[in-house]
């Protein structure tokens, strides 16, 4: 039986480390686990965070082994090799896609009960990967999505018309990565349709300054990698924004990776929509209403993962 307030991270690069840090100040988790194939960079930052504690929420944070992995309700993988500059996310598949086997079947050995929450990129491909790999049920298989993406389009969003960010309800489904798409046809401000808003406002969101937008937040990961080298911080916030919907069984509307056959004629393919988490994971895809330019565009992402993933050894 898995405890709910057990968390495992395997990967403790930035992002690995950065989650780790977010979801002890969080305290959501009594008990955290650090698994790196650098045993002394995950002993380290479980030490670093461990000397935070007493200013946070009581937690156990330590380094350990898959055999660690045996009571996790959790496991949130972000090994793998990062994306360089003017590297897609869909280039790191090839090297990318080995470690995640090997990550699994380290897992399985020891934890077929838990939810595997997919960070690595890119995290459409490994979260199919992981999915089929580990013969888990699909809701249990999840990816991190389009929850980033979607958060820097609210932003972009907020910012342009000034109002508060968390007040835009929007979704950016699709791959994450070139291929995303914004849904732009049921965007509103709370429930305020957009157009009516802008109108209101008289600050509009013309067709010009959507396609801007939305190229803002296709290009956000590539414009941070090049001034600091990597993506963390707003990750590492989405990571645990998913993992509160699991662990209070929250049934939030979130648009992770999760496995869709059936959806949007879509089938056998892993990408972000929305989907209700809770405490099982994925526990409803979402059909939301698409315009027909969106649903081509929705349609082009899956073809462009289908590609990656037709051209994969499983």
């Amino acid at each position: 039986m898995v405890n709910i307030q057990k968390c495992a991270i395997i990967g403790c690069g930035f992002v690995g480390a950065s989650i780790a840090f977010s979801l002890a100040e969080d305290g959501i988790f009594s008990e955290l686990v650090l698994i790196d194939a650098n045993r002394d960079k995950a002993e380290g930052e479980a030490m670093d965070i461990s000397h935070g504690i007493p200013l946070l929420k009581p937690a156990e944070v330590y380094a350990g082994d898959y055999s660690d992995l045996a009571d996790c309700s959790l496991i949130i993988i972000t090994a793998g090799t990062g994306q360089k500059p003017n590297e897609t996310r869909l280039d790191l598949v090839h090297r990318n896609v080995e470690i995640m086997k090997d990550i699994v079947s380290n897992i399985i050995k020891f934890n077929t009960e838990a939810i595997l929450l997919i960070v690595s990129n890119p995290v459409d491909i490994l979260t199919y990967v992981a999915l089929k790999y580990s013969g888990f049920p699909q809701n249990r298989v999840i990816g991190s999505g389009t929850v980033l993406d979607t958060a820097r389009l609210k932003y972009m969003i907020g910012k342009h018309l000034g109002v508060d960010s968390r007040s835009v309800h929007a979704f950016i489904i699709g791959e994450h990565g070139d291929s995303e798409l914004a849904v732009w046809s049921s965007a509103n401000i709370s429930g305020v349709n957009l157009s009516d808003f802008c109108s209101a406002c008289g600050n509009c969101i013309e067709h010009e300054n959507m396609h801007s937008i939305y190229n803002d937040v296709v290009n956000s990961a590539y414009r941070v990698i090049e001034r600091k080298g990597a993506t963390y911080y707003a990750i590492a916030a989405a990571v645990r924004r998913i993992a509160e919907c699991i662990v209070r069984d929250e049934h939030s509307v979130m648009p992770i990776s999760c496995y869709v056959t059936g959806h949007y004629g879509l089938c056998d393919i892993c990408l972000g929509v929305p989907a209700i988490v809770g405490r099982n994971g994925a526990e409803k895809v979402l059909d939301i209403d698409l315009d027909e330019k969106e649903k081509e565009q929705l349609l082009n992402s899956a073809r462009t993962l289908k590609n990656v993933i037709n051209g994969i050894d499983m």
